[in-house]
């Protein structure tokens, strides 16, 4: 009986031990030493904006492990609402959105995660990741305590944080904190009681134990209406900035706690228009130093960028409407194709004075490869093939209607009337209230006669006979992502006038080009009307032939003017070599089969090359023709 009675009395002991040891996982904020503590121990972190949206599910685990091989001890995520429930009510967390598979990939790795859940994202990302279903209220006042707002972000928390809190480091997870909207300060509505709502959310769904924080641009102005007493308030700057000067900022708001820069710019964004932009990497690996000098934990955004594949691109509006590019490459560490850089080997090198760096070697590169050209066949213009891309048909309104009115968030609608009478001299079409959301390819009876283009090309000249067919393609090229214009409706905002008079009688098509060519309706001799090319939107198609290979490649479109590329029913975004920078779509592996044909579709929505060939090349190509790396 002896030694069992000892087995139960030490069994009893240790019972207590090994609960505390279960309830001893804590992240939290020590403000008398100026840290942060994880498990008691003071603690640093050195962090990398990764977004899982812009990155094929297949390459995660890559994308990370080279992360935490670069000493990397943390990553910051953002959750894009829109690519969740895109449409109301309807939650995709699967394949490509499965978030909580990312997370316990990175728990797996080693790194830790700072979570970046909205509501608003900016990211340059369409619409900030606010979902365009918002926008069927039309005067809703988003980012604010708007009744309407707050329901519809009450719900997605509901759903989202939901899922988030077993994942929290306190839980046995890997989150460390969790931002509270984000750079709020830099939006007009400066309104605290949404803030108060948030928190409120936040705190319900999260727990009472889980640091959260907020992030603000380095002026008094950003930090006085973006940060909120109970949130912790952070900085975030890049190499044009005085680091003292900027944490002197941070200190006024947060006088104790630690340091953190969340977000500093190792590069930056492209619009099309613009030059490729680039960071010096000498630059950012001695601010990093410096601010890991003085303890601060820093995110280096971005870390990776990634692909805005399909529609997902977002713009900004200063002066005019400028979207941004399809490649999100940001001159980040890890490129587009998640390759090692300079820059991520000179801040490895930085990173090894603070912390060990993980033994082993860096992951390679992913192999790529010259498929070389691939020939396209005409399959018809989106006229002729109305019946496979809006197989539903028109929509009929004397008036315009916007894309958020008929429930078509992305992609194309086409506007059809009659010319009301004779025009036989060169009679302006015009946009009088800028209405146009962002750029219509104007044709009469079939035949292409020009394009009209928010803020910079309003009016156009149309001459035909009373009864001709007046078709208008609008693409939305990606809703305004940051600032006051969010609110960002796509189609014909307003009416357009031809000459004197009011155009009316619309018949509305809604464009659903990605399932027509995810099911194969669109390849060449399988739709269409057998007409000749000419220029205008145009659907093309075309065969890769399998190599037994299905490594990364980058596809060129020289000659040809903008559009959209799908490569087996996956859309790579968009191309506009003549505007620029960007010249390849980046084409992920995983993406093609090395034993079957790969189908190939473009829309054209101007003017094709007569070769009507595109390239697949081993490398890409984001800077315009003579502008220098």
């Amino acid at each position: 009986m002896k030694p069992l009675i000892t087995f139960v009395l030490l069994s009893l002991c240790l019972l207590p031990i090994i609960f505390v040891l279960a309830d001893s996982r804590s992240f939290s904020i020590d403000y008398k030493n100026n840290c942060f503590r994880k498990d008691g121990k003071p603690f640093q972190y050195i962090s990398g904006s990764i977004h899982y949206s812009r990155i094929p599910r297949e390459y995660w685990k890559d994308r990370l492990l080279k992360m935490y091989m670069t000493g990397l001890n943390a990553i910051q995520v953002y959750v894009p609402w829109n690519f969740h429930e895109t449409l109301q009510g309807v939650f995709n967390f699967a394949g490509d959105r499965d978030l909580e598979y990312f997370l316990n990939l990175a728990n797996q790795t080693g790194l830790l995660v700072i979570l970046r859940p909205g509501p608003y994202i900016c990211a340059e990302w369409e619409m900030g990741g606010l979902p365009a279903w918002l926008l069927q209220k039309p005067n809703i006042i988003l980012r604010s305590a708007d009744t309407e707002y707050l329901k519809a972000t009450s719900v997605w928390f509901g759903v989202l944080l939901t899922k988030m809190r077993p994942w929290l480091y306190q839980n046995g997870g890997n989150i460390i904190s969790v931002q509270v909207e984000n750079e709020y300060g830099s939006y007009f509505a400066c309104d605290y009681n949404y803030m108060r709502h948030l928190h409120n959310l936040f705190r319900l769904f999260l727990g009472e134990d889980v640091i959260l924080f907020t992030t603000d641009g380095n002026t008094d102005k950003e930090m006085i209406c973006g940060t909120l007493e109970g949130l912790y308030a952070t900085i975030d700057f890049g190499t044009d900035t005085n680091i003292t000067a900027a944490f002197i900022r941070q200190r006024r708001f947060e006088p104790k706690g630690p340091l953190v820069n969340s977000e500093f710019y190792t590069g930056w964004l492209d619009h099309w228009g613009d030059k490729h932009a680039s960071v010096d990497t000498v630059k950012v690996s001695k601010m990093l130093g410096e601010m890991l000098s003085m303890g601060a934990s820093v995110n280096m955004y971005m870390f990776e960028g990634g692909t805005n594949f399909g529609y997902w691109n977002g713009a900004d509006h200063d002066t005019r409407f400028r979207s941004v590019v399809t490649s999100y490459d940001y001159n980040a560490p890890l490129s587009e194709a998640g390759d090692p850089t300079d820059k991520l080997l000179a801040i490895r090198d930085v990173i090894k004075n603070f912390r060990d760096i993980p033994v082993g070697p860096m992951p390679p590169a992913t192999p790529k490869f010259a498929y070389g050209f691939v020939t396209l066949q005409k399959v018809g213009n989106i006229s002729s093939l109305l019946d496979t891309l809006s197989p539903q048909g028109p929509v009929q309104s004397q008036y315009p209607l916007t894309f958020e009115e008929i429930k078509q968030y992305y992609g194309s609608m086409l506007y059809r009337t009659t010319l009301p009478r004779n025009v036989p001299e060169p009679t302006p079409l015009i946009s009088p209230l800028n209405g146009i959301h962002d750029r219509a390819y104007v044709s009469v009876n079939g035949v292409y006669k020009g394009l009209m283009e928010r803020d910079t090309a309003l009016v156009m000249n149309v001459t035909g006979q009373q009864g001709d067919q007046l078709d208008i393609i609008v693409e939305n090229m990606g809703r305004v992502n940051f600032g006051s214009y969010i609110n960002d409706n796509k189609g014909l905002l307003g009416n357009l006038i031809l000459g004197n008079d009011v155009l009316t009688d619309w018949s509305i098509y809604p464009l659903d080009i990605d399932t027509a060519v995810a099911n194969g309706w669109l390849q060449a001799g399988h739709s269409g009307s057998g007409m000749e090319a000419g220029d205008g939107p145009m659907i093309y198609s075309g065969t890769l032939k399998p190599t037994g290979l299905a490594w990364d490649t980058f596809v060129k479109l020289n000659g040809w003017t903008k559009g959209q590329v799908w490569v087996n029913g996956v859309n790579l975004g968009r191309y506009w070599p003549q505007r620029g920078p960007q010249q390849t779509l980046y084409v992920p592996g995983p993406f093609l089969s090395a034993t079957q044909p790969n189908n190939i579709t473009v829309l054209e929505l101007e003017r094709a090359p007569s070769h009507r060939r595109i390239l697949f090349m081993d490398r890409p190509q984001l800077n315009s023709p003579g502008q220098k790396t």
